[in-house]
């Protein structure tokens, strides 16, 4: 790895180190401002070390799994409330407070407020946030300090005519994203002249929904590139490092879906390039603490990696660098926040790490987030970190990743068996996840070569609703069986005791009809089986044979009738009423009620859990609208009718669900002795 030690520049002066604060123990207690998997996460190593935690918890998440795993809690407004997270702080007697990843990790003023009220930011400083938290500026000042960069431009101050003609310049096909933030939240790209100004738009809205800031930056789209990323370590005596790089290629929509460490391409010369690279990047800025320097790389050109940005903190992934080094990065992030200097082994890689994220959506609706109570949560054997228990709601309301799955191995195809093998394993019940998905993805012929290109996902296309197996059905009738048995005769009953019977023998096992998430209908017999199973008396949750189903009881009399439907619609139909494919809110509303439309076009744009979704005309008509703009809709409600033909639209009144709130907030958060509310 590369190892920068800089003894003749000192670096900042060190930070105050805490109440009885030791070598092993920085501080004695730390506000984590965060949510979900990563406060957990730290809270683990500060169980470790000895140091109280402290989190903070909005009203949605008044009952989540971190609220209750800290030693104290605050609630507050907003994740993004800068002035009531400090004071959370300060309210609790936290000492620092470590951002995690997201929400305020890489803000500025978020770190000037935690040192006006003396509180240690567990992060970079100032400076390095500035910087680095700019994609336009970032570029530029790594370019003046011999770190490669892609070639494009930046359109803060240009009107659409001029930034089309710099678009011309640069040559198509060029990606737009939002030169703040990050987790490519907003990128868009532009194939052609004609596609640049939606680009702009779409990136501009979520630019200025997700951070407030809609200046944009237009790069070369690089032809089956490779996302390569190095993770680096700084502190104030002088050391900058690099601890190897992560392969973080296989993305959709520009979000991580499995990361590797090492890369299956990268020989030893590339890595020093690389470390060297991304050194230089953290040194320009006097970077302190755990930061990650991402880079793209030609799929025929391996030699030459381009700088794309910084993130300023810990990264998602951050796990399979963990594991093949043996070094926890949030301890060194608290050594360091507390101005000790790095402790660190020798660092060398050992064996081959995997990590796929397990996200809470629907892979056959296009992959949109799901919402609803997981009724069972049971993780595989590997090192798993979660965002839920049973129990837990996930709402519309935040990132749809519901926990990490994590393998290691001597060699990269055992580190994939070994994750595959835990996927399998896992049991989440009463939530859609993508977990076949990740499954299949690990199965494919590319992956497994190490044949990867970040486009790679997006060819697969949408995946079917898997087909559950045998044992699955048969479970599920036996359960459908037990427990209508139960509702309509006592269990200790004679009848419930002997089973079903006639006069001359007993009677055959009966015929269970369940219909899956397909639409398919399968005629079962109840049997025994090791599945696990949970639900009511129409609907269940199945895991089988290492997959999970939702299957719904349907009676042999709507069995029947939904097999003469299928029979009986035209080839091709398609129903005029249109529906949410996801919980949300309606962002935008592209035509009047009453318009008549072409195929394919726009009717509503629907955003949650950071994506946007556009609803589109799937034939020629004219438009009534069920929704309006702001509104909050449900999964499944109509939002727009299309009539084929021309003419008055239908007077048929909207469903009940249309404006249905996507997931209730409650009022209050259930108060528990070690929470507190800020005023």
């Amino acid at each position: 790895m590369t190892d920068t030690r800089v003894s003749e520049t000192p670096g900042p002066t060190a930070r105050p180190i805490g109440r009885d604060a030791s070598p092993s123990r920085p501080f004695t207690c730390v506000l984590v401002a965060n949510r979900g998997e990563i406060a957990r996460r730290v809270f683990r190593t500060l169980r470790r070390l000895g140091m109280r935690s402290v989190a903070v918890y909005t009203d949605v998440d008044a009952e989540a799994p971190h609220v209750r795993e800290a030693d104290h809690a605050v609630r507050v407004a907003s994740y993004l409330d800068v002035d009531a997270v400090v004071a959370a702080a300060v309210l609790s007697g936290a000492e620092a407070v470590h951002p995690g990843y997201g929400f305020l990790s890489e803000n500025a003023r978020f770190a000037r407020a935690c040192a006006t009220a003396g509180v240690v930011f567990v992060g970079p400083g100032v400076e390095a946030l500035e910087v680095m938290g700019d994609k336009i500026r970032a570029k530029e000042h790594v370019a003046a300090h011999q770190v490669p960069t892609v070639p494009g431009f930046s359109a803060n101050g240009l009107s659409d005519v001029q930034i089309a003609a710099e678009a011309h310049r640069a040559g198509f096909p060029l990606l737009v994203k939002p030169s703040a933030g990050g987790g490519g939240k907003g990128m868009t790209v532009a194939t052609g002249p004609d596609d640049l100004a939606d680009a702009l738009a779409t990136a501009r809205r979520v630019a200025t929904a997700a951070f407030g800031d809609d200046t944009l930056l237009l790069e070369r789209l690089l032809e089956r590139p490779r996302h390569i990323e190095v993770q680096v370590l700084a502190d104030a005596h002088g050391t900058t490092l690099s601890l190897g790089e992560r392969e973080c290629t296989l993305q959709r929509r520009h979000q991580k879906v499995i990361e590797e460490a090492p890369s299956p391409v990268v020989d030893a010369a590339l890595r020093e390039a690389l470390g060297e690279a991304a050194v230089a990047a953290a040194r320009s800025v006097g970077y302190l603490g755990a930061g990650t320097v991402e880079f793209l790389v030609a799929g025929d050109r391996l030699d030459e990696p381009f700088f794309i940005e910084m993130n300023t903190r810990l990264q998602v992934e951050h796990p399979v660098t963990e594991l093949v080094t043996g070094i926890d990065l949030v301890e060194q992030q608290l050594r360091v926040a507390a101005g000790f200097a790095l402790d660190l082994p020798e660092i060398r890689l050992d064996g081959h790490a995997v990590e796929a994220r397990v996200y809470a959506e629907t892979p056959s609706r296009g992959y949109l987030p799901a919402t609803g109570t997981v009724a069972l949560w049971r993780p595989g054997s590997a090192r798993v970190d979660s965002a839920v228990e049973t129990g837990s709601v996930v709402s519309a309301h935040y990132d749809p990743m519901i926990a990490k799955v994590i393998a290691h191995g001597p060699d990269r195809a055992t580190a994939l068996a070994r994750l595959d093998a835990a996927l399998a394993d896992t049991v989440v019940l009463g939530v859609d996840t993508n977990v076949a998905d990740l499954r299949a993805l690990l199965a494919d012929p590319a992956v497994r070569a190490g044949d990867l290109d970040t486009g790679l996902l997006d060819r697969r296309g949408t995946p079917e609703v898997p087909q559950p197996t045998e044992g699955a059905l048969a479970a599920v009738a036996a359960r459908a069986v037990s427990g209508a048995d139960a509702e309509t005769s006592g269990s200790g009953s004679l009848w419930h005791r002997v089973g079903a019977w006639r006069a001359g023998g007993a009677l055959p096992a009966r015929t269970v009809f369940l219909e899956d998430d397909a639409g398919r209908v399968h005629a079962v017999a109840p049997a025994s089986s090791d599945a696990v199973v949970v639900g009511d008396a129409e609907q269940f949750w199945v895991h089988a044979d290492g997959g999970s189903h939702r299957l719904r009881l349907v009676s042999r009399r709507d069995a029947a009738a939904r097999r003469r439907a299928a029979a009986g619609r035209a080839p091709g139909a398609v129903d005029p009423e249109l529906v949410a494919p996801l919980p949300g809110t309606v962002v935008a509303v592209h035509v009047a009620d009453g318009d008549s439309v072409e195929a394919g076009a726009r009717l509503v744009t629907i955003e949650a859990m950071k994506m946007e979704h556009t609803v589109t005309a799937p034939h020629a008509g004219v438009v009534r609208l069920r929704t309006s703009a702001g509104a909050q809709v449900a999964r499944d409600a109509a939002v727009a009718t299309v009539t084929p033909g021309t003419g008055t639209p239908t007077d048929r009144e909207p469903r009940d669900s249309a404006t249905a709130t996507a997931s209730p907030i409650p009022a209050s958060p259930i108060p528990t002795s070690h929470k507190e509310t800020l005023p």
